[in-house]
């Protein structure tokens, strides 16, 4: 670290607040905005601390120790990608945040080089111009991929408890579970079929699977034919299935599908279905 870079240093950390001053004054009115200039007090003050963060990792990299700025940039990256995700803030709009921050900081620089006068010379300026500009791109390009590795992980996690809420399979024993299946399911819904509920019955350990259509008011046909790989599925898994509540137009569809239900075992109701269990359960203990 030379000697002029200690002294742009130490200017800059001296000046942290007056930054994010200059920074803050020149937001605008976006309603809805955690940028915009009537977005209240909590905002700006966290706006305030952020901005600090983010000058004082660009800063670091004068330190010619990019271990230090390295870890400083994770640790920013993190806490605004996370922060910009909870308040709904898109990336280009950041990323226009980001571009006055750059705009204000490098505005502090010249600023000290006017000050220095001839003590700065234009290798001086050069360097810091690669650094600090090299510096803010890096800050973009850690922004965005752990912005998007966050909203990844959350669509992951909603993705999950659609899923749940579309099969929501439930324990009748230890070994029994019932899959009732409500309203309409297209062709985006019942492609969750081979991928929830095989692993789902897996780990519910379950022997016996009782799939419910009667609450099923629309079936796509591109359903119906997942239908028969699905309870192939899970017989390998050597889970019995048991298809009830099949409606009339169902099992034309079916039919008109060329598809053989013959080998499936079938019940018109859930009730009827689970009252044969009952009794074959019992037949089966008093033997």
């Amino acid at each position: 670290m030379s000697a002029m870079d200690k002294q742009l240093y130490d200017y800059l950390l001296a000046n942290m607040t007056a930054i994010s001053d200059k920074w803050l004054s020149l937001r605008e009115e976006n309603r809805g905005s955690i940028y915009s200039m009537d977005a209240g007090e909590t905002a700006e003050a966290l706006l305030r601390e952020q901005n600090r963060l983010t000058n004082m990792t660009v800063t670091s990299i004068l330190l010619n120790d990019r271990q230090i700025f390295e870890s400083n940039k994770e640790t920013w990256a993190r806490e605004v990608a996370e922060s910009r995700v909870n308040s709904n803030t898109s990336v280009p709009e950041v990323l226009g945040a980001l571009s006055k921050a750059r705009q204000t900081y490098w505005s502090f620089i010249e600023k000290f080089a006017k000050m220095k006068g001839e003590e700065v010379t234009p290798d001086d300026l050069l360097r810091w111009g690669i650094s600090i500009h090299l510096a803010f791109d890096e800050l973009y390009i850690d922004f965005s991929h752990m912005y998007y590795e966050i909203m990844n992980r959350r669509l992951k996690m909603q993705q999950g408890l659609i899923e749940e809420l579309s099969f929501p399979i439930i324990k009748l024993n230890e070994l029994n579970g019932v899959l009732p299946l409500i309203g309409n399911i297209d062709t985006f819904r019942g492609e969750g079929f081979l991928d929830y509920i095989p692993p789902k019955c897996v780990e519910l350990d379950l022997t016996h699977l009782f799939i419910d259509l009667s609450g099923v008011s629309e079936i796509d046909t591109m359903v119906v034919q997942q239908i028969n790989p699905l309870i192939q599925v899970l017989n390998l898994l050597g889970i019995n299935t048991t298809l009830t509540g099949i409606r009339p137009e169902l099992a034309q569809t079916a039919v008109q599908l060329g598809l053989n239900f013959s080998d499936i075992d079938t019940h018109a109701s859930l009730q009827q279905a689970l009252s044969e269990e009952y009794s074959l359960a019992l037949h089966k203990n008093q033997d």
